[in-house]
């Protein structure tokens, strides 16, 4: 799974797929400090976010968490020598982040199937 296998209207889609199909109902903490498709969550609302994207299959290639405003880390489907749309992935790597006890907001980079995109 690539981006570039995308078109700019099905980026489009995708970003409004995963604002009422995943980000719904959740806080979204980027004030401004980065670009505004870019969503960042706190911990509790982060987990939420998971559930929801392997419950529709989406891809995770990347989680990014930064801390006061920061940027802190970042651990990718690669790092685990796995495929983005696994959630062991995604789950353990989270979970190694919470870990560090540290009071972090996450971001991450995704790609919602073209199927999901087409309903």
């Amino acid at each position: 799974m690539e981006l570039k296998d995308y078109s700019k209207e099905e980026r489009k889609k995708e970003f409004q797929y995963l604002k009422k199909n995943v980000f719904n109902g959740l806080e979204n903490l980027n004030d401004g400090f980065d670009s505004e498709s870019i969503y960042y969550f706190s911990e509790s609302d982060f987990e939420i976010v998971l559930d929801r994207v392997e419950k529709n299959e989406i891809a995770v290639f990347g989680i990014e968490p930064w801390l006061n405003g920061d940027f802190y880390d970042v651990l990718s489907y690669e790092d685990y020598k796995t495929v983005a749309n696994n959630p062991k992935w995604y789950n353990k790597a989270f979970s190694e982040f919470k870990r560090r006890k540290k009071n972090l907001m996450y971001s991450a980079s995704y790609q919602v199937p073209k199927k999901l995109l087409a309903e």
